[in-house]
């Protein structure tokens, strides 16, 4: 193969795994907010239970 055929798949094959790192990073962040939400609501829920009136 030719240098300058070589450039563009170069250049696909690095877009295709930035593209295949930002999906997965973007369902990595969607867990963790998930995660995140969870927990807020559990320390709510016992904050609710520790009041006192």
């Amino acid at each position: 193969m030719q240098a300058r055929q070589q450039i563009p798949l170069i250049f696909l094959f690095l877009l295709s795994m930035t593209l295949v790192a930002g999906l997965a990073a973007c369902n990595t962040i969607s867990g963790v907010g998930k995660d995140l939400e969870a927990a807020g609501s559990g320390i709510e829920e016992a904050a609710e239970e520790e009041k006192r009136y």
